[in-house]
């Protein structure tokens, strides 16, 4: 959606427990450490060895150093060091508070230490930033990439005008300076007309839009548990583009999030050495099947783009799909793994709640 101390050890989940903590009407809610259910060993000491921790996923620990295998970044030498023992939450709110669409807003984060609410808690750059703020809409089909800055105040805002109305997300990138990267969630409704939902449901491994091309690749069956090579080829007009720039220091972002929205990955490429294009690795892996979106920023020419992509994840390998579609109506042998019709009375499956 846990740790190294053997490649061969499976990911662990990656739901998002969240716990209410905005003044605003909107409904907001924060992760723990990360949004990850952390495991005992992720926090155990390693008599005699020496820890090496992902600074994007904590709960990612290894003996020796090497990759994370969830955003490919190089695993640092902390010795546990950035497990400060506290917790954290981002208090969301805006200006004005009700949200609408076409209109200007100004969304505002204040991070917080718990039970120590007015103590400041300065933030550590990651990936040139401080706050990376991912807004999309409920049905996956927007995303939006912005940084709230720092004021005087403690708070970290930043403007936006949603286009249309309905449900959205809005999850916070952040690391305390000395703690562990964290990652806030909130949902929140935008009055204002709604535009018809989208669903995704086939694999989706090529985008296309202003004469550029990417096309998404893995290198092997996608399925849970298992640690996967993905890259991304980038063209102009049916020519490879080698002359990528950098973008937030790497040669690419990517963003994965699960259809319910619950499960997220923030992954980026490795080091990029003399290549410039036109393909762009990443490492990372899936601890729930389902559907995902993934997005994919890269520059060029001055300009960022945003490609788009939709992954099935299949369950790991042996294991027996939990049926997520039933039947309105219960009509017996219905249920699926799958959207679809119902084989009995052939209404539309729903998901289980």
């Amino acid at each position: 959606m846990k740790n190294l101390l053997s490649v061969g050890l499976l990911l662990a989940g990656l739901s998002l427990s969240t716990t209410s903590c905005s003044d605003n009407a909107s409904n907001s809610s924060q992760t723990a450490a990360d949004g990850h259910d952390h495991g005992t060993e992720a926090s155990a000491t390693h008599a005699g060895e020496h820890i090496y921790t992902c600074p994007m996923h904590p709960e990612v620990v290894s003996n020796e150093p090497g990759k994370c295998p969830k955003c490919g970044m190089t695993l640092e030498h902390t010795d546990g060091a950035n497990n400060d023992g506290k917790t954290y939450r981002m208090v969301f709110t805006s200006a004005p508070a009700q949200l609408a669409a076409g209109k200007p807003v100004t969304l505002s984060f204040l991070p917080q230490i718990e039970g120590q609410e007015k103590a400041p808690v300065p933030l550590a750059i990651l990936h040139e930033k401080k706050m990376h703020l991912i807004i999309v809409s409920k049905d996956l089909s927007e995303f939006y990439h912005e940084h709230p800055e720092f004021t005087a105040d403690g708070k970290y805002n930043v403007p936006f005008t949603f286009k249309t109305g309905g449900d959205y997300v809005l999850y916070q990138d952040y690391q305390p300076e000395g703690g562990a990267h964290q990652l806030g969630r909130q949902e929140v409704a935008v009055a204002g007309p709604k535009k018809e939902q989208v669903k995704f449901t086939n694999d989706q491994m090529r985008w296309q839009k202003n004469g550029y091309e990417a096309v998404l690749s893995f290198d092997k069956a996608v399925q849970v548990g298992q640690p996967l090579a993905l890259q991304v080829n980038v063209s102009r007009n049916g020519q490879p583009v080698t002359n990528l720039d950098n973008y937030l220091g790497a040669l690419g972002h990517m963003v994965i999030i699960s259809e319910d929205t619950k499960q997220y990955l923030h992954v980026h490429p490795g080091d990029a050495g003399a290549n410039r294009g036109p393909s762009i690795g990443f490492q990372t892996g899936f601890e729930q099947a389902g559907i995902y979106r993934v997005f994919l920023q890269f520059n060029h020419g001055g300009q960022i783009h945003t490609a788009d992509f939709t992954v099935n994840v299949a369950p790991a390998a042996g294991a027996t799909a939990a049926a997520t579609y039933e039947c309105p109506m219960k009509c017996e042998g219905s249920a699926s793994t799958q959207p679809g019709k119902c084989p009995v009375c052939n209404m539309d499956l729903v998901k289980k709640s």
